[in-house]
């Protein structure tokens, strides 16, 4: 049974990284910013390891957890992760709603509280068991739950929709519960339960709001009680856990410098992140464009998480593993990333399950009408295979459009984001396609590494032809093509580098193109924008020039100092060309007489 146990833990993850995204789009309590998901996904993912020490676990879901919803959810599961039996199922779930309780400041009912009471009231009222009768009663009475949030807090009906946060846990227990039963090949689509709850009315609106939202980590001192940590001077709502000598907080503050000088003197601050909550405001209110086809594709291509937010696009997250942790790709800062690389810790990546690719699948489509997948060259990933097979059973009516870029890196995003913008431009789905294709057959993109180190040891290289390359000060020149990372030239200096760059771009561009350039970093931004940058728009002053961090993919394979180029050659005629076919076709033939 614990085996079982186990299974529904991690699926339950996979569930709610499938509906991240529209979990981010309901955002709106306590404020409008729209990252409950992503805060969601940050702080579950140590999960996905649970088959190592639970403790371990615990810890690292603590240290993990983001914002209110995912600090109030990790004091839930660090009870809850403790079942092993349907006889256990009650106590530590009553246990867990207790502790999530606990840790806020002022709880408040119409949030994931809610639906925690709603799930010890179900336990206790009936005789435990997995039959498919019984999981749907319970997550009847769940959905009951999450329908009441819109009527429990204000701000809710006034946006007219449910909690993102209860509704996160709602698919996560959808994901647990279903596959404790065994049945894990059909799930209703949230949209279908919760209708229209999931869509943000379009009288609401949130009031700009100035200070930042803070996660910290504080290893305490020996002589000290966490709670003897006052923080009323900073917020009034504040979340909080504590694990064996460790504290972790969460709040809205507007002096977070101060705040932090305060906690120092508490402890060691082990974990201190932040987001601004006035740019987070503004970019969730900011309203996206209409589009022909809704794009989706892989986060191994250079594409960001802000990408996807401004530009509509859903991303597939593969998954970095370094020191104890594991998270999705766009979730990571890449310069704790390289840090740790250069520090000596093993790196590692891994693909998403293939039960959340299904999910995420199933969630897209039952969102948008049609959908164009842009997937990762199938050289480099299965995720072409994966796709493609669950299309098969599981779209009769064509809905989704399934391209193998061949691309990986810069190129893909590259061709993605030019798609998604081309998509907001016109109306016809087939156009968009038809670019699509264009753009994969032209774009192109050089990787300049600064060492073999990295390739070798992710098992990519020989650690013999490493050591050698890295003696002479070797630096490789690879391009990601349909058949593999091919490796396209050798230099030594980053002024060779520049000038093998340059002849590339030559061949393919004139000094008055217009293309598309994605210059790509990984810990070397500064370099890359004041010199790369810098010499490109002198030599090419018409194209637009966009800075991105390196897919941390391919990043984590290439190591740091590792920067590329992708760029679409003359992507503004295409634009021209077709805006001015459309507005052709849409335009009434003159009436001579009128003009007489």
């Amino acid at each position: 049974m614990k085996k079982d146990f186990e299974n529904a833990f991690i699926a339950g993850v996979s569930r709610v990284a499938a509906w991240a995204d529209l979990l981010d789009q309901i955002n709106v309590f306590p404020i409008a910013d729209g990252d409950t998901g992503r805060n969601l996904i940050i702080s579950l993912t140590p999960i996905l390891q649970l088959k190592n020490n639970i403790k371990e676990i615990t810890r690292n879901l603590m240290l993990s957890a983001r914002g209110n919803s995912g600090n109030i959810a990790v004091s839930f599961f660090s009870e809850f992760l403790k079942t092993d039996s349907l006889e256990s199922l009650p106590i530590t779930v009553k246990k867990g709603m207790k502790q999530a309780w606990q840790a806020v400041n002022e709880p408040r009912s119409g949030t994931m509280l809610t639906l925690f009471d709603a799930l010890v009231e179900i336990l206790d009222s009936d005789i435990i068991n997995t039959d498919k009768q019984w999981i749907n009663h319970v997550l009847n009475h769940l959905e009951n739950a999450v329908s009441s949030t819109t009527e429990l807090i204000p701000k809710l009906k006034e946006a007219d929709v449910v909690d993102a946060g209860a509704l996160g846990m709602f698919i996560y227990l959808d994901g647990f519960f279903t596959t404790l039963n065994g049945n894990i090949d059909r799930y209703r689509p949230i949209n279908e339960i919760f209708k229209d709850k999931l869509k943000i009315s379009s009288s609401f609106s949130e009031k700009n709001q100035s200070g930042y939202c803070i996660d910290i980590a504080l290893r305490i001192k020996n002589n000290l009680e966490d709670a003897s940590i006052d923080l009323g001077d900073y917020s009034e709502n504040v979340v909080s856990n504590s694990e064996k000598g460790f504290v972790k907080l969460h709040l809205h503050t507007d002096n977070k410098e101060d705040l932090k000088k305060k906690l120092e003197n508490y402890g060691d601050i082990v974990r201190w992140s932040y987001d601004d909550l006035g740019a987070q405001i503004e970019d969730f209110c900011r309203s996206d464009s209409e589009q022909a086809i809704h794009i989706m594709t892989d986060a191994a291509g250079s594409v960001t998480r802000e990408d996807s937010q401004r530009l509509g696009i859903t991303l597939l997250d593969s998954y970095i593993t370094f020191g104890n942790s594991c998270v999705p790709e766009t979730h990571i800062a890449p310069l704790d990333l390289y840090e740790a690389m250069k520090n000596g810790v093993k790196v590692s990546t891994s693909q998403a399950s293939v039960f959340e690719r299904h999910q995420l699948y199933e969630s897209v489509l039952s969102l948008h009408s049609k959908v164009l997948y842009l997937c990762v060259g199938s050289v480099y990933t299965g995720n072409y295979d994966v796709v493609t097979e669950w299309k098969k059973e599981n779209d009769p009516y064509n809905r989704m459009t399934v391209i193998d870029s061949s691309a990986a890196s810069g190129r893909l995003g590259t061709i993605v984001i030019s798609t998604a913008r081309f998509s907001q431009k016109t109306s016809n789905s087939n156009e968009v396609i038809k670019f699509a294709k264009w753009a994969i057959d032209r774009c192109q993109e050089y990787v300049f590494l600064d060492k073999l180190h990295y390739l070798a040891a992710g098992g990519r290289l020989s650690k013999t032809s490493a050591f050698f390359g890295d003696m002479f000060n070797m630096k490789p020149i690879i391009s990601p093509l349909a058949e593999g990372a091919t490796k396209v030239g050798v230099v030594r200096n980053h002024d060779e580098q520049l000038k093998f760059l340059f002849a590339k771009l030559e061949d393919n561009l004139t000094p008055s193109s217009e293309a598309l350039i994605m210059l790509e970093f990984s810990n070397n931004q500064k370099w890359v924008n004041d010199i790369v940058k810098t010499q490109i728009k002198e030599r090419y002053p018409n194209s637009e020039i966009i800075l991105h961090p390196l897919s941390l993919t391919s990043g984590a394979h290439m190591g740091p100092e590792t920067w590329a180029v992708a760029f679409l050659p003359e992507i503004e005629k295409y634009f021209s060309c077709i805006q001015s076919t459309t507005e052709m076709a849409i335009t009434p033939p003159i009436n001579k007489e009128d003009n007489k």
